[in-house]
């Protein structure tokens, strides 16, 4: 695959996927389907495929502008956060050096996507605001937010926790069955990190228990009761446990997988 396939294909293993409490092609939100996700993939892959020659921060505001023109949802936005800077380097080494050049207009383009795409449960920030005008670089905007957003977290420790996750993917697990190997990278995400969408919309405590909870299905060994009564209990409460920032890393684990080869596409997306 090249790398816009290897794009579009990580974006739609991660929705096709059958993961608890998130979109899926077999659970809908009232506003929000799988065909929204499928239909926004070839869009960011287009536009993230070009974030090394247009820049980050273009290239995330007009992957975020046209999802919005076409789609009309808000799908992919931390997906594109998280893409733009693993995309624009050729190699994990290279990364520290995108990261570093990210500038103010990079800053300004990444607010301009956040307005526009509208995602849910931002609050307020003592300092470098989305609603304002940004007067820091992008990367400096993102540690400010670090405490409170695991996407900024990325950005702050060199994308550390993503490249440890596609480190650890099983091969063999991933060609017997991967649909149920993305599922089982959810909950290990989810038991690291408490998911922020969920903190942002819940609370910090509410998070935390749906960490808890992620990490007491793992030790059940994943099965399909307490799969499913964890699904039931994070779409309680429309929706509001949604764990979207989880699907936002495993998107990005997917593409760092992909594009170094330790994992091979389904037969189906190739």
């Amino acid at each position: 695959m090249n790398l816009e396939q290897t794009i579009r294909t990580a974006c739609l293993m991660e929705c096709a996927a059958p993961k608890v409490g998130n979109v899926t092609p077999e659970h809908a939100f009232d506003d929000l389907t799988y065909d929204h996700f499928a239909r926004s993939a070839p869009i960011t892959a287009r536009w993230m495929n070009q974030a090394a020659a247009l820049g980050v921060g273009p290239a995330i505001e007009g992957a975020a502008t046209e999802i919005m023109q076409v789609v009309g949802q808000n799908t992919h936005l931390g997906i594109l956060l998280l893409l733009a800077p693993l995309v624009a380097c050729e190699r994990r080494t290279d990364l520290s050096n995108v990261l570093q050049s990210l500038s103010v207009d990079d800053a300004r383009d990444v607010y301009g996507a956040i307005r526009v795409m509208e995602p849910g449960g931002m609050g307020d920030a003592e300092e470098q605001d989305v609603r304002d005008e940004p007067t820091a670089t992008l990367l400096e905007c993102m540690r400010l937010a670090t405490d409170r957003d695991s996407i900024a977290r990325q950005y702050a420790n060199g994308f550390a926790d993503v490249f440890r996750f596609a480190d650890g993917l099983d091969p063999t697990e991933f060609a017997e069955d991967w649909r149920s190997a993305i599922l089982q990278l959810q909950l290990q995400i989810m038991a690291e990190l408490p998911d922020t969408l969920i903190a942002r919309k819940c609370g910090a405590e509410v998070a935390e228990e749906s960490a808890t909870r992620a990490r007491a299905v793992l030790e059940c060994g994943a099965g399909t009761d307490v799969v499913s009564e964890f699904d039931h209990w994070l779409r309680a409460d429309g929706h509001r446990r949604n764990p979207g920032t989880t699907a936002d890393l495993i998107a990005a684990t997917l593409f760092v997988a992909l594009r170094e080869q330790r994992i091979s596409p389904p037969a189906s997306f190739t």
